[in-house]
């Protein structure tokens, strides 16, 4: 164990009590991660959302031997009032991680930095450490496992007999997914084992796992009966740091051969496929509460044969009976389940995934000009105002290296084009600003815009807001390094930020991004500044529909509206000089279907150009102010 690691406080909230979880249910789940991880590095807060005093036996009961302390809202960290939690800052620090994916993932990270035998720990994060790191906005996985279910078993368990009668339809999607086929990034090799095992004979069909591998499971979670598929054996062999028995690594010529379409599908072991993750101690808490209520009120698990099979598999896992035995979950002993006849089941394939009907037309075909003929032939074309101030620049010689995007690792050229990038936004943030203004950069990246308005705006406070972690990283040493006080870093989804701010920036916000970042400042009736990019990654999703304003609404449909995105993306410099023109007008289009969208929240918007145009082929900017 590292000794001298700085003092991480954690606080989650506290809604209520409910049998032998504490809601929020995304308390109980960061409870129960920390018990599985046996991870004593943070100092632990609750923090009631209501009047209610917490009583000091709940700790007890829930937080198994953690120490757990009491503190109001009002006494949080400043950035952490901001922020929805969970969340995590270093004590004294002003940098915050919020929201139950990031937090669960630092957890885990922070365990293995302290104790690097823990490898069992890291491989939680999945295949090159990418589980639950999308962010909810756009990962519809995330969403499902980090909001939808736990909202949905909430839901369920606080409503009357009468109102959930039925199955909530998330945990129906939960059923179809574990149904779905698996794969994982060496699944040819896995599946030609996988026919070479349904070619052997019944007796050599499955490699069991030996009495001493037996043995070494029941201290965590016992496993009394060996894996019966291939996949049981591959992933249990990772969990037990196992190589994969011999017998299932050779393959016959024949098998060989095989074209990889006839090689049977892989099934669903644990949640993400073949291996244990994050995700599946995400979800345990949650299907627990739900399957504990049903079975109260005697309600037939048949429709959910697949859930049934991950919750007792999950239980033999090393380690996960020992954690539910800390935060006093008394986990079921379900039995086997078959699925019953196909007309008794409830339909789990009419739940529709939240993006399938509305995205199922991904391909297009044909160019933007008729598109834009209909839009000329209503009176639209793209409008652009004149910038405001297309000759202001900082004087960036004699700036500290530190405010420089050229400190980075970047070429001298893209250096100075994002010193160009960066004179206009600050421009125009400097005519809207005021002493003692709150300034959000969101989707900050490495801190480009953040730090330069902290630096040249020592009487506003900054904030930036990112959900990648190494960049938010490196922006904080940036800022550490000019000796910056006035400035904050949170790493979250912008969801998970509901500070009030005075001015909202970003540069180059990818595709539905600015759609997002537009919401906050109206919702935070602030001014904002921003650079939209990646309009060809631009989709409708579950809170943004486009086209977005009522004018464009009446004349394009989606997939009209789709296609000026896919060409708004068709204006980089090594493209034929109308092409690009094309592309201008594209994008001039999809933005003015922004502005206007915002303007029916009585905001004053104008669309400029960049100067020079060349600083970026994503050269478009909004100014928005509330009237």
């Amino acid at each position: 164990m590292k000794d001298n690691v700085a003092e991480e406080h954690l606080y989650l909230a506290f809604s209520r009590q409910y049998r032998d979880s504490i809601f929020p249910l995304h308390t109980s789940i960061s409870l129960f991660l920390l018990s599985y991880c046996d991870c004593k590095l943070f100092k632990v807060f609750l923090v009631p959302t209501g009047e209610d005093v917490v009583d000091q036996c709940v700790t007890k009961n829930f937080a198994g031997d953690l120490e757990v302390h009491l503190i109001s809202r009002c006494q949080l960290p400043v950035v952490v009032q901001s922020c929805s939690l969970p969340a995590v800052v270093v004590k004294g620090d002003k940098f915050c991680r919020a929201g139950l994916s990031v937090v669960l993932r630092h957890i885990i990270q922070k365990t293995f930095e302290a104790d690097p035998s823990k490898k069992d720990v890291l491989e939680l994060l999945g295949f090159k450490k990418t589980c639950l790191k999308a962010c909810a906005e756009v990962s519809q996985w995330t969403r499902l496992c980090e909001i939808r279910i736990p909202l949905a078993v909430e839901r369920f368990l606080t409503a009357s007999p009468e109102q959930c009668q039925a199955i909530p339809p998330d945990i129906l999607l939960f059923e179809r997914k574990l149904g779905e086929p698996v794969r994982v990034h060496n699944d040819d090799k896995i599946r030609r084992q996988k026919l070479q095992q349904q070619k052997a004979s019944a007796k050599a069909a499955v490699p069991v796992l030996g009495e001493e591998a037996t043995e070494e499971l029941k201290p965590g979670g016992v496993h009394e009966h060996p894996p019966s598929s291939l996949e049981l054996s591959v992933a249990f062999s990772k969990l037990l740091a196992q190589e994969a028995p011999d017998a299932i690594n050779r393959e016959a010529p024949h098998i060989r051969r095989t074209k990889t379409s006839d090689l049977p599908l892989l099934d669903h072991v644990f949640a993400e496929g073949l291996y244990f993750t994050v995700a599946d101690l995400v979800l345990l808490p949650c299907i627990h509460q739900f399957l504990v209520s049903s079975k109260k009120q005697g309600k037939n698990l048949v429709d959910l044969p697949l859930i049934s099979s991950w919750y007792r598999r999950v239980q033999e896992v090393p380690g996960v009976k020992k954690a539910a035995g800390k935060c006093n979950m008394e986990l079921l002993q379900l039995p086997e389940l078959m699925s019953a006849p196909e007309e008794q089941l409830q339909d789990s394939s009419s739940v529709p995934d939240e993006l399938e009907e509305d995205n199922e037309d991904s391909h297009f075909i044909g160019g933007p000009r008729p598109t834009m003929t209909k839009l000329m032939e209503n009176g639209i074309e793209a409008k652009f105002s004149p910038h405001p101030c297309p000759n202001w620049t900082l004087d960036w010689t004699s700036l500290p290296s530190a405010v420089s995007p050229g400190e980075g690792k970047m070429s001298r050229d893209r250096a100075l084009r994002k010193q160009q990038q960066l004179n206009n936004l600050v421009a125009a943030v400097t005519k809207l600003t005021k002493p003692g203004d709150l300034i959000v950069d969101f989707c900050s990246g490495g801190g480009h815009v953040g730090i330069v308005l902290a630096y040249m705006m020592p009487s506003c406070q900054v904030v930036l807001i990112e959900n990648k972690e190494l960049s938010l990283i490196r922006a904080k040493d940036r800022s550490d390094e000019l000796g910056l006080n006035n400035i904050w870093f949170i790493q979250a989804n912008l969801d998970y930020f509901h500070g009030a701010f005075n001015i909202g920036v970003a540069l180059h916000a990818c595709g539905v991004a600015t759609d997002m970042v537009i919401e906050h400042c109206l919702r935070a009736r602030a001014a904002f500044v921003i650079s939209p990019c990646c309009y060809g990654f631009i989709q409708n999703t579950v809170k943004f529909k486009y086209p977005r304003s009522h004018q464009f609404k009446e004349i394009l449909s989606y997939k009209e509206h789709m296609i000026l995105c896919r060409f708004a993306d068709q204006t980089a410099v090594q493209l034929p000089p109308e092409r690009r023109l094309i592309g201008k007008q594209c994008m001039g289009l999809v933005d003015l279907d922004r502005a206007w969208a915002a303007e029916e929240h009585n905001y004053s918007v104008q669309v400029i150009s960049m100067e020079p145009e060349s600083c970026s082929p994503k050269n478009n900017m909004f100014v928005g102010i509330p009237t």
